[in-house]
């Protein structure tokens, strides 16, 4: 494997997890909303990674090197999970008999997640700065 590929899987990851934390954040903002564009309460959103595709000259040539393209976010999903029922006859979303659909968010779950993203972040900076110092002591070689 090149350098400069190092380079671009660790770009990837950066960017895989940066979309990650962001979905994370979103879910925690709206830990409260019982009422949403499209109705109902709000579904927590989860990040779905996949490998990056690349073309089949790239393919044959990473095959022979037995690397990988990197990863990137494939599709984004919303969890399907029920929603917590809670009892607020006052709350104007309350149902006939009292109760409010809230959304199926777990802070305790998020801020696992975000740790977990943001430990995988780290790395994948750690990875590109030690690629880059890699590529600038080649260059120093006399």
């Amino acid at each position: 494997m090149g350098l400069n590929q190092a380079l671009d899987i660790s770009v990837s990851g950066i960017s895989a997890e940066r979309v990650a934390m962001e979905l994370i954040a979103s879910n925690i903002a709206n830990i409260n909303t019982t009422r949403t564009a499209f109705g109902g309460p709000y579904r927590r959103r989860i990040a779905v990674m996949g490998e990056e595709p690349v073309s089949f000259d790239t393919y044959l040539v990473r095959a022979q090197e037995q690397v990988g393209g990197g990863v990137e976010v494939v599709d984004i999903v919303e969890d399907q999970s029920p929603f917590q029922r809670v009892y607020k006859p006052g709350h104007p979303d309350a149902d006939a008999q009292g109760f409010v659909d809230l959304p199926n968010v777990d802070l305790s779950t998020e801020m696992v997640d975000m740790m977990y993203a943001s430990r995988l972040y780290e790395a994948n900076i750690t990875a590109f700065n030690a690629t880059k110092k890699m590529m600038q002591d080649t260059l120093q070689i006399q």
